[in-house]
């Protein structure tokens, strides 16, 4: 039985300024249309039940230049109970395990530092601080991956990170050396409320260590799909620093990471702070200027592009099942609903879809209802050809699975461009 759909209003939840500078003057360039929260994974009984639809379209800021969604979802809708496991790859643990690994020598941090992580999930990153005798305190709304935190011995606050959060933090357990922030700082929507929680339980001579997928790559390499619910904000250097000067904070350093299709880790501190800024900051600034981050054409280009995509791979898969091909897809990522949502691919075009994640396995994808198997069934079932979704694990998933490839089965990488591997 088909689920009854639910379109929310265009008008409810619609933003009127900029979530940094509260400029009006926004420019609209992209529209995905309407589709359900992609981390809304649903079970076999609640097929019938009715799914509710939200907007997702993307403007600019013509005055602060950040890119951010036009309509915002309530978090509580869409954090409560999350679905997404760092722990479950491979690449972001070993990305962590890295990034603790130079945080500890860069900061010199002792065995009595605090090191606390804003939407900490499962406390992956914190795991890591913590083999290495670091005290950590995670902070998370989603109270599924609290309990899990916890029981692993991560000490976890379910709770939003915010000012007044972080002033009962601080009382409770001191200042933190280090705040860190890992793909979660564009799915906060109060961005100065974010800013000023930092303030006030960072130590004077702390730093705040952010990642988040960079909006130049999201641009170069037609990464649309990054563009959710969640994500809120879309971040290049320009409008951070204007945010972090608001309240008395500077950028001291940019890293670019290879990450979720590209990110960068951004390091601010108190504005009193000895540590001194180094010269990649100013030059982040001048290359996206350069390269057209600042003009609305970019994101109008961006566009077609995007465009373009779905046009090719919708042929692609037209044609596999033409020949009587069969196609699954791997990876029930956020991203990949979204994609499969505006792409409006469902089980006509793609049987099963295979995923890491014991959450997931059993249940269907939000809009599309495509059925969510354990990893094992790729094999099992050898697909013709497999849709990577998680295309920024696509690396990962091709060497786990040299078995299906050698026995004949095909991948599809649908970004930045369609490819068969």
């Amino acid at each position: 039985m088909k689920s009854l759909v639910k379109r929310v209003s265009a008008t409810r939840y619609r933003i009127k300024k900029c979530r940094i500078c509260h400029s009006e003057d926004l420019h609209e360039f992209l529209s995905l249309g309407t589709m359900p929260i992609p981390n809304g994974f649903i079970s076999k009984n609640e097929l019938s039940r009715q799914e509710f639809y939200f907007p997702l379209k993307a403007c600019v800021c013509k005055k602060c230049w950040l890119v951010q969604l036009t309509h915002v979802i309530p978090a509580d809708i869409m954090f409560k109970n999350y679905l997404y496991i760092p722990s479950t790859s491979s690449t972001v643990v070993s990305h962590f395990n890295n990034f603790a690994d130079a945080v500890v020598i860069d900061f010199n941090l002792k065995s009595d530092d605090l090191v606390v992580d804003i939407g900490s999930n499962d406390g992956t990153l914190l795991s890591a601080f913590q083999k290495k005798g670091i005290k950590v305190l995670g902070v998370d709304p989603a109270e599924n991956i609290v309990k899990v935190a916890n029981k692993a011995g991560i000490p976890t606050k379910c709770a939003f990170f915010n000012e007044l959060e972080a002033e009962m933090l601080r009382r409770e357990y001191g200042e933190a050396k280090v705040i860190s922030g890992t793909n979660v700082i564009a799915h906060i929507d109060n961005l100065h409320d974010l800013v000023l929680g930092v303030k006030q339980l960072l130590s004077d001579d702390g730093v705040f260590i952010m990642e988040a997928p960079y909006l130049s790559d999201l641009i170069e390499r037609n990464e649309f799909d990054t563009i959710y619910h969640e994500h809120l904000s879309y971040f290049s250097v320009r409008p951070l620093v204007k945010l972090f000067e608001m309240y008395g904070l500077k950028i001291i350093d940019i890293q670019k990471q290879k990450i979720h299709g590209g990110s960068i880790r951004v390091f601010a501190t108190k504005k009193e702070s000895t540590l001194n800024v180094h010269p990649r900051v100013q030059k982040f600034v001048i290359e996206e200027q350069a390269k057209g981050l600042c003009e609305t054409q970019t994101y109008d280009e961006f566009t077609v592009r995007v465009k373009r995509l779905k046009s090719d791979l919708l042929k692609f898969l037209k044609s596999l099942r033409k020949e009587d091909k069969s196609v699954a897809a791997y990876g029930a990522a956020a991203k990949g609903n979204v994609l499969l949502n505006y792409y409006k691919l469902g089980t006509e075009e793609i049987d099963f879809i295979v995923d890491s994640i014991s959450y997931k396995q059993g249940k269907f994808t939000p809009g599309t209802h495509i059925p969510i198997f354990p990893e094992s069934q790729l094999l099992k079932k050898m697909p013709d050809y497999t849709l990577i979704l998680a295309w920024n694990f696509a690396e990962e998933i091709i060497e786990k699975n040299k078995k299906y490839q050698d026995a004949g089965g095909r991948f599809i990488i649908p970004v930045p461009y369609l490819k068969v591997i």
